[in-house]
Protein backbone atom coordinates (compact mmCIF):
# COMPACT_ATOMS: atom_id res chain seq x y z
CA UNK A 1 0.00 0.00 0.00
CA UNK A 2 1.72 3.54 -1.01
CA UNK A 3 1.56 5.96 2.02
CA UNK A 4 -0.54 9.02 0.84
CA UNK A 5 1.13 11.10 3.30
CA UNK A 6 3.66 13.75 2.32
CA UNK A 7 7.50 14.09 3.52
CA UNK A 8 8.85 15.08 7.23
CA UNK A 9 10.64 18.45 6.25
CA UNK A 10 12.71 17.85 9.39
CA UNK A 11 14.77 15.14 7.97
CA UNK A 12 14.12 15.67 4.44
CA UNK A 13 15.62 19.16 3.55
CA UNK A 14 18.49 19.11 6.11
CA UNK A 15 19.53 15.76 5.14
CA UNK A 16 19.50 17.36 1.31
CA UNK A 17 21.61 20.40 2.59
CA UNK A 18 23.79 18.28 4.44
CA UNK A 19 24.72 16.41 2.03
CA UNK A 20 25.54 18.64 -0.59
CA UNK A 21 26.77 20.98 1.58
CA UNK A 22 29.79 18.37 2.69
CA UNK A 23 30.09 16.73 -1.16
CA UNK A 24 30.18 19.99 -3.22
CA UNK A 25 33.36 21.60 -1.52
CA UNK A 26 35.10 18.05 -1.79
CA UNK A 27 33.78 17.31 -5.41
CA UNK A 28 35.24 21.11 -6.22
CA UNK A 29 37.84 20.87 -4.82
CA UNK A 30 38.83 17.15 -4.79
CA UNK A 31 42.41 17.41 -3.89
CA UNK A 32 42.27 19.27 -1.13
CA UNK A 33 38.78 17.30 -0.25
CA UNK A 34 41.00 14.34 -0.89
CA UNK A 35 43.54 15.74 1.43
CA UNK A 36 41.04 15.91 4.41
CA UNK A 37 39.77 12.85 3.87
CA UNK A 38 42.26 10.44 3.96
CA UNK A 39 43.41 12.36 6.82
CA UNK A 40 40.12 11.69 8.53
CA UNK A 41 40.32 7.66 7.93
CA UNK A 42 44.09 7.41 8.28
CA UNK A 43 43.05 8.98 11.65
CA UNK A 44 40.04 6.64 12.32
CA UNK A 45 41.46 3.59 11.76
CA UNK A 46 44.92 4.07 12.97
CA UNK A 47 43.23 5.41 16.39
CA UNK A 48 40.12 3.35 16.23
CA UNK A 49 41.24 0.31 14.61
CA UNK A 50 41.06 -2.12 17.73
CA UNK A 51 37.43 -0.60 18.39
CA UNK A 52 36.45 -1.30 15.33
CA UNK A 53 37.50 -4.80 15.19
CA UNK A 54 35.81 -5.50 18.81
CA UNK A 55 32.78 -3.97 17.34
CA UNK A 56 32.65 -6.66 14.53
CA UNK A 57 33.61 -9.43 16.66
CA UNK A 58 30.99 -8.32 19.35
CA UNK A 59 28.20 -7.75 16.57
CA UNK A 60 28.98 -11.66 16.11
CA UNK A 61 28.39 -12.93 19.05
CA UNK A 62 25.72 -10.68 19.94
CA UNK A 63 23.52 -12.30 16.97
CA UNK A 64 24.51 -15.65 17.79
CA UNK A 65 23.19 -14.90 20.89
CA UNK A 66 20.21 -13.12 20.20
CA UNK A 67 19.19 -16.18 17.60
CA UNK A 68 20.10 -18.92 20.14
CA UNK A 69 18.29 -17.25 23.06
CA UNK A 70 15.26 -16.50 24.44
CA UNK A 71 14.33 -14.30 22.39
CA UNK A 72 15.20 -16.14 18.61
CA UNK A 73 11.33 -16.86 18.90
CA UNK A 74 9.93 -13.73 19.04
CA UNK A 75 7.95 -13.12 15.93
CA UNK A 76 8.72 -9.44 13.74
CA UNK A 77 5.26 -8.56 13.44
CA UNK A 78 1.05 -8.90 14.67
CA UNK A 79 0.03 -12.15 16.25
CA UNK A 80 -1.81 -12.73 12.20
CA UNK A 81 1.40 -11.66 10.43
CA UNK A 82 2.36 -13.58 7.83
CA UNK A 83 6.21 -13.05 5.18
CA UNK A 84 5.12 -11.19 2.54
CA UNK A 85 7.61 -12.83 0.49
CA UNK A 86 8.89 -16.32 -0.22
CA UNK A 87 12.12 -17.22 1.60
CA UNK A 88 14.16 -17.64 -1.34
CA UNK A 89 12.69 -14.28 -2.50
CA UNK A 90 13.13 -12.60 0.83
CA UNK A 91 17.04 -13.54 1.13
CA UNK A 92 17.87 -12.66 -2.75
CA UNK A 93 16.25 -9.34 -1.64
CA UNK A 94 18.34 -8.60 1.58
CA UNK A 95 21.31 -10.09 -0.78
CA UNK A 96 21.30 -7.65 -3.23
CA UNK A 97 20.97 -5.06 -0.92
CA UNK A 98 23.62 -5.80 0.86
CA UNK A 99 26.26 -6.63 -1.03
CA UNK A 100 25.67 -5.34 -4.64
CA UNK A 101 28.11 -4.67 -7.36
CA UNK A 102 31.18 -4.68 -4.89
CA UNK A 103 31.37 -8.43 -4.19
CA UNK A 104 31.59 -8.84 -8.08
CA UNK A 105 34.15 -6.26 -8.60
CA UNK A 106 36.23 -8.13 -6.04
CA UNK A 107 36.06 -11.68 -5.40
CA UNK A 108 38.76 -12.13 -8.52
CA UNK A 109 41.06 -9.60 -7.48
CA UNK A 110 40.84 -9.42 -3.89
CA UNK A 111 42.93 -12.66 -2.91
CA UNK A 112 45.82 -11.58 -5.43
CA UNK A 113 46.17 -8.33 -3.30
CA UNK A 114 46.50 -10.93 -0.30
CA UNK A 115 49.16 -13.07 -2.84
CA UNK A 116 51.07 -9.67 -3.20
CA UNK A 117 50.58 -8.26 0.17
CA UNK A 118 50.06 -11.63 2.81
CA UNK A 119 48.94 -10.97 6.36
CA UNK A 120 50.87 -12.57 9.42
CA UNK A 121 54.40 -11.69 8.02
CA UNK A 122 54.17 -14.54 5.12
CA UNK A 123 56.32 -14.58 2.49
CA UNK A 124 54.89 -12.44 -0.89
CA UNK A 125 53.73 -14.75 -3.62
CA UNK A 126 54.12 -18.11 -1.54
CA UNK A 127 51.93 -20.45 -0.97
CA UNK A 128 51.25 -20.24 2.47
CA UNK A 129 50.15 -17.02 1.20
CA UNK A 130 47.83 -17.92 -1.31
CA UNK A 131 46.24 -20.27 1.42
CA UNK A 132 45.32 -17.79 3.40
CA UNK A 133 44.64 -15.37 0.53
CA UNK A 134 41.84 -17.77 -0.17
CA UNK A 135 40.39 -17.65 3.69
CA UNK A 136 40.99 -14.41 4.43
CA UNK A 137 38.65 -12.87 1.14
CA UNK A 138 35.96 -15.23 2.89
CA UNK A 139 36.33 -13.65 6.44
CA UNK A 140 36.17 -9.95 4.71
CA UNK A 141 32.76 -10.97 3.00
CA UNK A 142 30.95 -13.24 5.14
CA UNK A 143 29.64 -13.66 8.84
CA UNK A 144 31.22 -10.55 10.64
CA UNK A 145 29.95 -8.32 7.47
CA UNK A 146 26.33 -9.91 7.84
CA UNK A 147 25.94 -9.27 11.44
CA UNK A 148 26.93 -6.12 11.37
CA UNK A 149 24.38 -5.13 8.42
CA UNK A 150 22.15 -7.19 11.06
CA UNK A 151 22.34 -5.07 14.00
CA UNK A 152 20.07 -2.81 13.25
CA UNK A 153 17.55 -4.36 11.29
CA UNK A 154 15.88 -6.22 14.54
CA UNK A 155 15.52 -3.05 16.75
CA UNK A 156 13.88 -1.44 13.51
CA UNK A 157 11.50 -4.75 12.27
CA UNK A 158 10.18 -4.58 16.27
CA UNK A 159 9.72 -0.71 16.02
CA UNK A 160 7.75 -0.66 13.25
CA UNK A 161 6.19 -4.73 12.94
CA UNK A 162 5.55 -5.01 16.38
CA UNK A 163 5.54 -1.59 18.57
CA UNK A 164 3.09 -0.21 14.94
CA UNK A 165 5.09 2.80 15.29
CA UNK A 166 4.72 5.00 11.85
CA UNK A 167 8.49 5.90 11.28
CA UNK A 168 10.88 3.48 9.27
CA UNK A 169 13.80 5.40 10.85
CA UNK A 170 16.97 4.51 13.02
CA UNK A 171 15.57 7.53 15.21
CA UNK A 172 12.35 5.48 15.82
CA UNK A 173 14.39 2.34 16.67
CA UNK A 174 15.93 3.76 19.38
CA UNK A 175 13.01 5.39 21.26
CA UNK A 176 13.58 2.19 23.66
CA UNK A 177 16.71 3.92 25.30
CA UNK A 178 16.37 7.87 24.03
CA UNK A 179 12.69 7.62 25.08
CA UNK A 180 10.83 11.59 23.75
CA UNK A 181 14.64 12.75 23.00
CA UNK A 182 14.21 10.55 19.29
CA UNK A 183 11.60 12.68 18.35
CA UNK A 184 13.37 15.77 18.94
CA UNK A 185 17.00 17.32 17.68
CA UNK A 186 18.87 13.81 18.24
CA UNK A 187 16.53 11.65 16.68
CA UNK A 188 16.75 13.88 13.38
CA UNK A 189 20.47 14.32 13.62
CA UNK A 190 20.70 10.31 13.63
CA UNK A 191 18.65 10.35 10.87
CA UNK A 192 20.60 13.32 8.60
CA UNK A 193 23.94 11.27 9.85
CA UNK A 194 21.96 7.96 8.20
CA UNK A 195 21.23 9.63 5.27
CA UNK A 196 24.59 11.43 4.39
CA UNK A 197 25.90 7.55 5.25
CA UNK A 198 23.58 6.23 2.50
CA UNK A 199 24.56 8.73 0.07
CA UNK A 200 28.42 7.73 0.04
CA UNK A 201 27.45 4.43 0.49
CA UNK A 202 26.04 4.58 -3.06
CA UNK A 203 29.13 7.05 -4.08
CA UNK A 204 31.23 3.36 -3.42
CA UNK A 205 28.75 1.24 -5.50
CA UNK A 206 29.27 3.57 -7.88
CA UNK A 207 32.83 4.45 -8.13
CA UNK A 208 33.60 0.37 -8.35
CA UNK A 209 30.87 0.06 -10.87
CA UNK A 210 31.54 2.43 -13.71
CA UNK A 211 35.18 2.01 -14.86
CA UNK A 212 33.98 -1.56 -14.47
CA UNK A 213 31.25 -1.75 -17.11
CA UNK A 214 33.08 0.56 -19.27
CA UNK A 215 35.86 -1.44 -19.57
CA UNK A 216 33.32 -4.06 -20.67
CA UNK A 217 31.77 -2.20 -23.25
CA UNK A 218 34.84 -1.19 -24.05
CA UNK A 219 35.77 -4.75 -25.02
CA UNK A 220 32.44 -5.71 -26.52
CA UNK A 221 32.28 -2.47 -28.65
CA UNK A 222 35.72 -0.90 -28.75
CA UNK A 223 34.46 1.83 -27.34
CA UNK A 224 37.09 4.42 -25.36
CA UNK A 225 37.01 5.19 -21.59
CA UNK A 226 35.19 8.85 -22.04
CA UNK A 227 33.16 10.90 -20.15
CA UNK A 228 30.05 10.35 -22.56
CA UNK A 229 30.62 6.33 -22.08
CA UNK A 230 30.06 6.61 -18.48
CA UNK A 231 27.10 8.63 -19.02
CA UNK A 232 25.55 6.73 -21.24
CA UNK A 233 26.27 3.78 -18.74
CA UNK A 234 24.60 5.99 -15.39
CA UNK A 235 21.75 6.78 -17.44
CA UNK A 236 20.75 2.99 -18.28
CA UNK A 237 21.55 2.00 -15.07
CA UNK A 238 18.86 5.22 -13.41
CA UNK A 239 16.42 4.05 -15.83
CA UNK A 240 16.67 0.22 -14.93
CA UNK A 241 16.61 1.21 -11.08
CA UNK A 242 14.06 4.13 -11.31
CA UNK A 243 11.46 1.82 -12.72
CA UNK A 244 12.23 -0.86 -10.26
CA UNK A 245 11.64 1.20 -7.35
CA UNK A 246 8.56 3.25 -8.96
CA UNK A 247 6.94 -0.42 -8.88
CA UNK A 248 7.72 -1.02 -5.30
CA UNK A 249 8.77 -4.19 -3.18
CA UNK A 250 6.88 -6.87 -5.00
CA UNK A 251 6.33 -5.66 -8.40
CA UNK A 252 10.40 -4.28 -9.23
CA UNK A 253 12.45 -4.79 -6.26
CA UNK A 254 11.50 -8.25 -5.99
CA UNK A 255 11.58 -9.14 -9.61
CA UNK A 256 15.18 -7.62 -10.40
CA UNK A 257 16.31 -9.20 -7.28
CA UNK A 258 14.93 -12.79 -8.28
CA UNK A 259 16.50 -12.26 -11.72
CA UNK A 260 19.84 -10.89 -10.41
CA UNK A 261 20.17 -14.13 -8.16
CA UNK A 262 19.62 -16.62 -10.97
CA UNK A 263 21.67 -15.41 -13.33
CA UNK A 264 24.73 -14.66 -10.51
CA UNK A 265 24.05 -18.67 -9.43
CA UNK A 266 23.81 -19.58 -13.40
CA UNK A 267 27.90 -17.98 -13.70
CA UNK A 268 28.80 -19.56 -10.52
CA UNK A 269 27.89 -22.48 -11.38
CA UNK A 270 29.77 -22.47 -15.12
CA UNK A 271 32.98 -20.79 -13.67
CA UNK A 272 32.87 -24.12 -10.92
CA UNK A 273 31.87 -26.34 -14.15
CA UNK A 274 34.59 -24.95 -17.03
CA UNK A 275 37.35 -24.45 -14.38
CA UNK A 276 39.72 -26.47 -12.32
CA UNK A 277 36.44 -27.78 -9.90
CA UNK A 278 38.64 -29.98 -7.72
CA UNK A 279 41.19 -27.24 -7.24
CA UNK A 280 38.60 -24.31 -6.25
CA UNK A 281 36.76 -27.37 -4.14
CA UNK A 282 39.45 -28.11 -2.18
CA UNK A 283 40.90 -24.28 -1.53
CA UNK A 284 37.38 -23.48 -0.40
CA UNK A 285 37.99 -26.78 1.98
CA UNK A 286 41.05 -25.33 2.85
CA UNK A 287 39.84 -21.70 3.87
CA UNK A 288 37.06 -23.22 5.73
CA UNK A 289 39.60 -24.90 8.00
CA UNK A 290 42.06 -21.80 8.40
CA UNK A 291 38.21 -19.85 8.90
CA UNK A 292 37.36 -21.96 12.02
CA UNK A 293 40.94 -22.20 13.87
CA UNK A 294 41.68 -18.61 13.17
CA UNK A 295 38.39 -17.16 13.47
CA UNK A 296 39.37 -14.95 16.81
CA UNK A 297 42.74 -15.11 15.93
CA UNK A 298 42.23 -12.66 12.88
CA UNK A 299 38.96 -10.79 14.18
CA UNK A 300 41.27 -9.31 16.69
CA UNK A 301 44.79 -9.33 14.85
CA UNK A 302 45.84 -5.49 14.62
CA UNK A 303 50.11 -5.99 14.18
CA UNK A 304 50.77 -3.82 16.73
CA UNK A 305 54.64 -5.05 16.53
CA UNK A 306 55.62 -5.37 13.06
CA UNK A 307 52.69 -2.65 11.91
CA UNK A 308 52.53 -3.94 8.36
CA UNK A 309 49.31 -1.94 7.58
CA UNK A 310 47.69 -5.33 6.55
CA UNK A 311 44.61 -5.12 9.34
CA UNK A 312 44.40 -1.08 8.63
CA UNK A 313 43.94 -1.58 4.95
CA UNK A 314 41.95 -4.60 4.71
CA UNK A 315 40.09 -5.70 8.17
CA UNK A 316 39.35 -2.09 9.50
CA UNK A 317 38.47 -0.64 5.97
CA UNK A 318 36.25 -3.31 5.72
CA UNK A 319 34.01 -3.49 9.06
CA UNK A 320 34.23 0.45 8.45
CA UNK A 321 32.71 -0.25 5.24
CA UNK A 322 29.51 -2.08 6.39
CA UNK A 323 29.24 -0.28 9.22
CA UNK A 324 28.66 2.67 6.88
CA UNK A 325 26.53 0.13 4.89
CA UNK A 326 24.81 -1.02 8.15
CA UNK A 327 21.65 1.80 8.63
CA UNK A 328 20.56 1.05 4.79
CA UNK A 329 20.54 -2.37 4.93
CA UNK A 330 19.11 -2.32 8.37
CA UNK A 331 15.89 -0.47 7.47
CA UNK A 332 15.50 -2.60 4.16
CA UNK A 333 15.89 -5.69 5.77
CA UNK A 334 13.17 -4.55 8.30
CA UNK A 335 10.81 -3.30 5.88
CA UNK A 336 10.87 -6.94 4.12
CA UNK A 337 10.78 -8.95 7.52
CA UNK A 338 7.40 -8.56 8.58
CA UNK A 339 6.10 -11.73 10.07
CA UNK A 340 9.65 -13.61 10.93
CA UNK A 341 11.08 -14.86 13.94
CA UNK A 342 14.40 -13.34 15.06
CA UNK A 343 15.45 -16.53 15.02
CA UNK A 344 14.45 -16.70 11.59
CA UNK A 345 16.46 -13.30 10.49
CA UNK A 346 19.77 -14.24 12.39
CA UNK A 347 19.76 -17.22 10.49
CA UNK A 348 18.87 -15.74 7.36
CA UNK A 349 22.28 -12.83 7.81
CA UNK A 350 25.08 -15.14 9.75
CA UNK A 351 24.23 -18.39 7.81
CA UNK A 352 22.20 -18.17 4.16
CA UNK A 353 23.80 -14.33 3.41
CA UNK A 354 27.08 -15.32 4.23
CA UNK A 355 27.13 -18.75 2.12
CA UNK A 356 26.01 -16.54 -1.05
CA UNK A 357 29.26 -14.81 -0.37
CA UNK A 358 31.08 -17.40 0.46
CA UNK A 359 30.29 -18.71 -2.86
CA UNK A 360 31.42 -15.97 -4.98
CA UNK A 361 34.81 -15.88 -3.02
CA UNK A 362 35.25 -19.38 -3.21
CA UNK A 363 34.92 -19.93 -6.65
CA UNK A 364 35.38 -16.77 -8.77
CA UNK A 365 38.50 -15.79 -6.02
CA UNK A 366 39.50 -19.73 -6.27
CA UNK A 367 39.46 -19.47 -10.16
CA UNK A 368 41.66 -16.17 -9.70
CA UNK A 369 43.93 -17.97 -7.50
CA UNK A 370 44.64 -21.08 -9.39
CA UNK A 371 45.23 -18.78 -12.32
CA UNK A 372 48.20 -16.68 -10.54
CA UNK A 373 49.49 -19.75 -9.44
CA UNK A 374 49.60 -21.60 -12.70
CA UNK A 375 50.93 -18.33 -14.38
CA UNK A 376 48.20 -18.60 -16.80
CA UNK A 377 48.37 -14.98 -17.21
CA UNK A 378 50.51 -12.57 -15.33
CA UNK A 379 47.70 -11.69 -13.17
CA UNK A 380 49.53 -9.80 -10.51
CA UNK A 381 51.13 -7.53 -13.07
CA UNK A 382 47.82 -6.66 -15.03
CA UNK A 383 46.24 -5.54 -12.20
CA UNK A 384 49.17 -3.45 -10.83
CA UNK A 385 50.11 -1.85 -14.34
CA UNK A 386 45.88 -1.58 -15.53
CA UNK A 387 43.67 -1.73 -12.11
CA UNK A 388 40.64 -3.72 -11.13
CA UNK A 389 38.78 -3.65 -13.97
CA UNK A 390 41.14 -5.01 -16.15
CA UNK A 391 42.18 -7.70 -13.92
CA UNK A 392 38.89 -8.82 -13.89
CA UNK A 393 38.23 -8.52 -17.61
CA UNK A 394 41.73 -10.65 -18.02
CA UNK A 395 40.37 -13.61 -16.03
CA UNK A 396 37.01 -13.70 -17.94
CA UNK A 397 38.89 -13.94 -21.06
CA UNK A 398 40.40 -17.14 -19.84
CA UNK A 399 36.98 -18.92 -19.80
CA UNK A 400 35.87 -20.84 -22.39
CA UNK A 401 33.60 -19.20 -24.53
CA UNK A 402 34.33 -15.59 -23.38
CA UNK A 403 32.96 -14.12 -26.15
CA UNK A 404 29.31 -14.94 -24.05
CA UNK A 405 30.49 -14.33 -20.57
CA UNK A 406 31.73 -10.89 -21.03
CA UNK A 407 28.31 -9.71 -21.89
CA UNK A 408 26.12 -11.41 -19.58
CA UNK A 409 29.00 -10.85 -16.58
CA UNK A 410 28.24 -7.30 -17.86
CA UNK A 411 24.39 -7.92 -17.41
CA UNK A 412 25.15 -9.17 -13.81
CA UNK A 413 27.02 -6.12 -13.15
CA UNK A 414 24.30 -3.62 -14.42
CA UNK A 415 21.30 -6.09 -11.92
CA UNK A 416 23.24 -5.79 -9.09
CA UNK A 417 24.06 -1.91 -8.49
CA UNK A 418 20.08 -1.46 -10.10
CA UNK A 419 19.35 -3.80 -7.13
CA UNK A 420 21.56 -1.54 -4.66
CA UNK A 421 20.52 1.62 -6.07
CA UNK A 422 16.61 1.07 -6.07
CA UNK A 423 17.01 -0.58 -2.38
CA UNK A 424 18.57 3.05 -1.39
CA UNK A 425 16.66 4.93 -3.02
CA UNK A 426 13.50 3.16 -1.77
CA UNK A 427 15.13 3.33 1.96
CA UNK A 428 16.21 7.17 1.59
CA UNK A 429 12.50 7.88 0.78
CA UNK A 430 11.21 5.70 3.75
CA UNK A 431 13.50 7.77 6.42
CA UNK A 432 12.09 11.15 5.10
CA UNK A 433 8.46 10.26 4.98
CA UNK A 434 5.83 11.35 7.34
CA UNK A 435 4.19 8.57 9.31
CA UNK A 436 5.08 5.92 7.60
CA UNK A 437 3.57 2.43 8.93
CA UNK A 438 5.06 -1.04 7.95
CA UNK A 439 2.54 -1.99 5.55
CA UNK A 440 2.41 1.24 3.53
CA UNK A 441 5.65 2.57 0.79
CA UNK A 442 6.79 5.83 0.36
CA UNK A 443 4.85 8.26 -2.37
CA UNK A 444 5.92 7.26 -5.70
CA UNK A 445 7.20 10.46 -6.09
CA UNK A 446 9.51 10.13 -2.99
CA UNK A 447 11.06 7.53 -4.20
CA UNK A 448 11.38 8.45 -7.74
CA UNK A 449 13.03 11.83 -6.67
CA UNK A 450 15.80 9.95 -4.68
CA UNK A 451 16.27 7.83 -7.35
CA UNK A 452 17.18 10.45 -9.83
CA UNK A 453 18.70 12.76 -6.64
CA UNK A 454 21.42 9.58 -6.60
CA UNK A 455 21.66 9.47 -10.64
CA UNK A 456 22.36 13.47 -10.76
CA UNK A 457 24.41 13.65 -7.80
CA UNK A 458 27.13 10.75 -9.52
CA UNK A 459 26.56 12.32 -12.57
CA UNK A 460 28.39 15.27 -10.52
CA UNK A 461 30.54 13.45 -9.03
CA UNK A 462 31.97 11.70 -12.09
CA UNK A 463 32.16 15.17 -13.45
CA UNK A 464 34.03 16.72 -11.18
CA UNK A 465 36.34 13.48 -10.23
CA UNK A 466 34.87 13.42 -6.44
CA UNK A 467 34.32 9.84 -6.15
CA UNK A 468 36.39 8.48 -4.17
CA UNK A 469 36.51 11.20 -1.58
CA UNK A 470 32.44 10.79 -0.85
CA UNK A 471 33.29 7.30 -0.35
CA UNK A 472 35.96 7.91 2.00
CA UNK A 473 33.98 10.32 3.97
CA UNK A 474 31.07 7.45 4.36
CA UNK A 475 33.51 5.68 5.76
CA UNK A 476 34.46 8.16 8.30
CA UNK A 477 31.01 8.35 9.52
CA UNK A 478 31.16 5.10 10.54
CA UNK A 479 33.07 5.84 13.67
CA UNK A 480 30.07 7.76 15.11
CA UNK A 481 27.64 5.49 13.80
CA UNK A 482 28.65 2.92 15.76
CA UNK A 483 27.82 4.34 19.14
CA UNK A 484 24.13 4.40 17.11
CA UNK A 485 23.77 0.48 16.07
CA UNK A 486 25.03 -0.05 20.02
CA UNK A 487 22.20 1.82 21.11
CA UNK A 488 19.41 0.04 18.93
CA UNK A 489 21.16 -2.59 20.38
CA UNK A 490 19.72 -1.94 23.49
CA UNK A 491 16.79 -0.56 22.66
CA UNK A 492 15.75 -3.37 21.65
CA UNK A 493 16.33 -5.27 24.38
CA UNK A 494 14.70 -3.22 26.63
CA UNK A 495 11.70 -3.69 24.33
CA UNK A 496 11.88 -7.05 24.50
CA UNK A 497 11.76 -7.16 28.47
CA UNK A 498 8.87 -4.83 28.66
CA UNK A 499 7.03 -7.19 25.87
CA UNK A 500 8.44 -10.75 27.15
CA UNK A 501 10.24 -10.75 30.47
CA UNK A 502 11.04 -14.39 31.32
CA UNK A 503 7.78 -15.60 30.01
CA UNK A 504 9.13 -17.19 26.27
CA UNK A 505 9.20 -20.92 25.52
CA UNK A 506 9.97 -22.86 22.52
CA UNK A 507 6.75 -21.49 20.58
CA UNK A 508 6.77 -18.61 18.40
CA UNK A 509 5.99 -15.45 20.58
CA UNK A 510 3.99 -13.00 19.48
CA UNK A 511 2.75 -9.35 21.40
CA UNK A 512 -0.09 -7.72 19.72
CA UNK A 513 -0.32 -3.60 20.22
CA UNK A 514 -3.02 -2.86 17.65
CA UNK A 515 -5.43 -3.15 20.73
CA UNK A 516 -7.35 -0.27 21.03
CA UNK A 517 -6.13 0.26 24.93
CA UNK A 518 -2.57 -0.08 23.28
CA UNK A 519 -1.55 -2.33 25.88
CA UNK A 520 0.28 -5.37 25.10
CA UNK A 521 -1.87 -8.79 24.48
CA UNK A 522 1.12 -11.49 24.78
CA UNK A 523 0.03 -14.54 22.87
CA UNK A 524 2.07 -18.07 21.20
CA UNK A 525 1.12 -19.99 18.40
CA UNK A 526 2.53 -23.24 17.05
CA UNK A 527 6.12 -22.58 15.95
CA UNK A 528 6.31 -22.59 12.21
CA UNK A 529 9.62 -24.01 10.32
Amino acid sequence: MESTKGIDKGVFWPSIIFAFALSIPLAVFPEAGKGVVDWLFAFCTKQFGWLFLLFGLGSVLFLIWLGAGKYGNVKLGAPDDEPEFSKLSWIGMMFCAGIGIAIVNWAFVEPIYYISGPPLGLPKGSDAAREWAGMYSQFHWSITPWAIYALPSFAIAYCVHVRKKNFLRLSAASEGVLGDAANGWLGKLIDVIVVFALIGGVGTSLGLAVPLVTTFFGSMFGLEDSFLVKLIILTIWTAIFSLSVYRGLNKGIKILSDINVGLAFILLVYVLLVGPTVWILSLWSNSFGLFLDNFFRISLWMDPIVKGGFPEGWTVFYWAWWIAYAPMVGLFVARISKGRTIRELVVAQLVWASLGCILFMSIWGGYAVHIEATNAIDIKAILSESGIPATVLACLKTMPMSGLVVPVFTILCFIFLATTLDSAAYTLASITSKDLSGNEEPAKWNRIFWALLLAFFSIGLLLVGGLKVVQLSSIVVALPLMPVLILLCFSLLRWLKEDFGESLDSQVQTVDYTQSDMQPALAAEEFKN
